[in-house]
């Protein structure tokens, strides 16, 4: 049977040779090719990609997954080299339910002349990385890659985690010549197939018989027909013959993923295919059911050790609690207090999860933790001084949005106060935040709240208020050396307020004014002061003197600049002439400057840009550019918002017309004549 999956996408065939796609098989044609034949422009090609899957049985690690992968890629220049570096994810469970690696080779293949030559991969360049409690990563990377080289790399995947089959891809960000895959279950676990992406491709569905050795325990009966536990078990060796159902894609010229501005996550619109466990038939077991939805998750994950039980524990934070509310007046100030002080006493590993990694007693005694240590504790602290708190499953936004109802479609937890039909959103692992102000890589469409009582609900992420940047610039210009010398105040709030205090954190004034020269183009600063920086929930401030040695620009007895000096935008980000993705801006913000020019002695104003005022309806941004001249002074006004962050794609003509026209006016001229 053939299931055909309706998309968007056409394949042209690029082989312009035979090739091999054996292991080892590098061809000296492969090698010599200078640039894609299709897309001249790639930094490197997948030539080939194979992932197959089948199930084996052992009495020890019953059913599991055997995964076996390929892959040769073609580095075409420097920027191509860092598709020479793998990594390989082994999920890991209780210390016998964990995913192995076994068969790893790889080699490096170049031209020596006219000889093919090839490199292997040895153990100095392999290495293991412990990410989270649940996961290690196998980190490889091919040896001695130059402009030109073939690296082509297998192993096989053994995993007890049936029902956590990682997605396969089918794209990527460059171009994939071939790629096959196949998927064979036996008829005891059915899966739902999801498809993600814009390619059009046939999924191949096909099944044989297999015959397996199998051994099990026998519950014996009573003479009634019912089961005596009294009766000792008996283990049963003997063969399983079943059906087993094989699912394939091939796939040939696969064009890469068009990169695109501010598209957010692009794993989220690549072509994949996954595969959910929706129940288990094993002969001689009960019917197991799998498949579920979102209640069930999140009531599961609730009843875990890991998770549920951590906010039952109190008396190890009792005293201190009693000590930080004391003469707390309400609920607000309670709440504000027991956050900062978790976000002052605790240190964030690093590690997400959502199951606290060293139990939240031992994480508030070490000081330390991953993120469900942390904010599982301030849930536990809110509840226990009377505050309605239930934590918040998220998942990051390098994460991806989960797509169906399973545990592993969150990997960070968050506290949440419910108030007046409201949630305040807390993370207390961030120690630039604030009430309902998340880090951006958290602001992933909603999360999901779970209830002690086992209720759960959906929560948006968005922040509530916009982040706002407001400057105050006034220069003067010096019309013998051609430059702008003036200062200017800048204040900051919410993810603006967040990025800067954390960019600036503990660095040095010079070193500030390094970074902020670095950000900036034209410009050397020449002194500069931070205010504010404590406090997060005031504005942060910041000041600096500058002068700007190329803002100005003689022509005859005229001179020329924008000015917007090195604030102005320079380019469109947005260049293609269509859209494939939504438009994710990462949260709402607006930015307005007043800016004051004192006209330089001997000259007049000839000519200013005209004023413009373009709104994108329904609030998904705006732009105002005015410039007014009075007596010897000039003064621009900008202001810019995007009040919608997330937008679809098809808004995308609207805002590629925005920036157009804000960089257009932010760079347009005044222009200065002598008197």
């Amino acid at each position: 049977m053939i299931k055909k999956i309706t998309l968007l996408c056409i394949f042209i065939s690029t082989f312009s040779f035979g090739q091999d796609f054996r292991f080892g098989k590098v061809s000296k044609e492969e090698l010599m090719e200078k640039q894609h034949p299709k897309y001249p422009e790639a930094d490197a090609a997948i030539l080939y990609r194979e992932t197959k899957t089948h199930f084996e049985y052992s009495q020890n690690t019953d059913f599991h997954t055997v995964t076996e992968v390929f892959e040769r890629i073609k580095i075409y220049n420097k920027a191509g080299m860092d598709w020479a570096k793998k990594a390989i994810k082994l999920y890991q469970g209780n210390g016998v339910m964990n995913d192995k690696v076994s068969g790893l080779k790889g080699y490096t293949y170049y031209l020596d002349g006219n000889k093919v030559k090839d490199e292997k991969l040895r153990n100095d360049g392999i290495f293991e990385e412990e990410v989270s409690e649940f996961m290690e990563v196998v980190r490889f990377a091919l040896p001695n890659v130059t402009e030109g080289s073939i690296i082509e790399f297998k192993y096989t995947l053994r995993s007890p985690f049936i029902g956590d089959i990682e997605p396969y891809r089918f794209q990527e960000e460059i171009p994939v010549n071939k790629i096959e895959m196949r998927f064979s279950a036996p008829e005891y676990f059915n899966y739902k197939l999801h498809q993600r992406g814009g390619l059009s491709y046939n999924i191949n569905e096909s099944g044989g018989e297999r015959t397996i050795n199998y051994t099990y325990e026998s519950r014996p009966q009573n003479r009634n027909g019912t089961y005596g536990s009294n009766l000792q078990r008996e283990t049963v060796n003997t063969k399983l013959t079943f059906t087993e159902k094989d699912y394939e894609v091939s796939l040939t010229d696969v064009p890469p993923i068009e990169k695109e501005a501010y598209a957010g996550n692009i794993n989220n619109y690549t072509a994949t295919l996954q595969f959910e466990l929706s129940y288990i038939s094993i002969p001689n077991r009960p019917l197991k059911m799998v498949s579920t939805n979102w209640d069930n998750v999140s009531e599961s994950i609730y009843k875990s050790s890991g998770f549920g039980k951590q906010l039952a524990k109190s008396n190890y934070f009792d005293k201190d609690l009693n000590r930080i509310l004391k003469d707390a007046s309400n609920n607000t100030e309670k709440a504000i207090r027991i956050f900062e002080y978790v976000k002052a006493k605790m240190n964030w590993n690093g590690y997400l999860g959502i199951y606290s990694q060293e139990g939240v007693r031992d994480a508030y005694k070490k000081e330390v933790g991953n993120a469900a240590d942390i904010n599982l504790m301030l849930v536990a602290m809110l509840r226990n001084a009377g505050i309605d708190a239930n934590p918040i499953l998220v998942s990051t936004k390098s994460h991806g949005i989960p797509i169906f109802p399973t545990r592993n479609g969150f990997n960070f937890v968050i506290a949440g106060v419910e108030i007046q039909n409201s949630v305040v959103l807390m993370d207390a692992t961030d120690k630039e935040s604030i009430p309902n102000l998340l880090q951006e890589e958290l602001l992933n469409w909603k999360g999901r709240l779970i209830r002690e009582d086992g209720s759960s609900a959906w929560v948006s992420l968005m922040p509530k208020d916009i982040a706002m940047e407001s400057c105050m610039m006034q220069y003067s210009i010096d019309p013998q050396d051609l430059i702008a010398i003036g200062s200017t105040r800048t204040q900051y709030s919410g993810h603006f307020a967040m990025s800067n205090r954390s960019n600036f954190r503990n660095v040095s004034n010079s070193d500030r004014i390094k970074l902020l020269e670095k950000s900036m183009t034209g410009v050397e600063i020449d002194s500069s002061s931070i205010a504010k920086m404590e406090n997060s929930y005031e504005p942060l401030k910041l000041t600096f003197d500058f002068h700007a040695p190329e803002a100005v620009e003689k022509i005859s007895d005229k001179l020329y600049l924008s000015p917007m000096l090195f604030q102005a935008i320079e380019e469109n980000p947005f260049k293609l002439d269509e859209r494939k993705y939504p438009i994710d801006f990462g949260y709402p913000h607006m930015k307005r400057y007043l800016i004051t020019i004192s006209i330089p002695e001997g000259y007049t104003v000839e000519t200013i840009p005209e004023s413009v005022n373009f709104v994108i309806p329904n609030g998904k941004g705006s732009f105002k550019y005015i410039v007014n001249s009075t007596n010897n002074m000039l003064q621009c006004s900008v202001e810019f918002s995007i009040e919608n962050s997330f937008m679809a794609s098809n808004a995308y003509p609207e805002i590629k017309k925005l920036f157009e026209i804000m960089v257009k006016k932010e760079n347009e001229k005044i222009v200065l004549t002598k008197v």
